[in-house]
């Protein structure tokens, strides 16, 4: 268990443990959650890339997406209509 100090402004000291465990790095943004009395502190990236990962759940295989070969040939097919719409608009 570790113990951290609230400073007269209200900051805190995470203990490098700690950090190093929830990955956080200078710089980067916490959470606080409060769920049933009980707060927690969470790695604010990690819970929005969580979310996202959640939001794109099956959208490959709805897409027919099965490797990175298939992502690069939509990435490319996209490219070339907005290129062609691009120049279709100015001829």
């Amino acid at each position: 268990m570790d113990v951290a100090k609230i400073t007269s402004k209200g900051q805190i000291t995470i203990p490098v443990d700690i950090r190093r465990k929830m990955h956080l790095k200078d710089g980067d943004k916490i959470l606080f959650i409060e769920q049933g009395g009980r707060y927690y502190v969470e790695n604010a990236a990690l819970v929005a890339i969580n979310h996202m990962q959640e939001a794109f759940a099956g959208e490959a295989e709805r897409l027919g997406l099965r490797n990175e070969e298939d992502v690069v040939a939509m990435v490319k097919e996209i490219r070339q209509e907005r290129w062609e719409k691009s120049h279709a608009d100015h001829a």
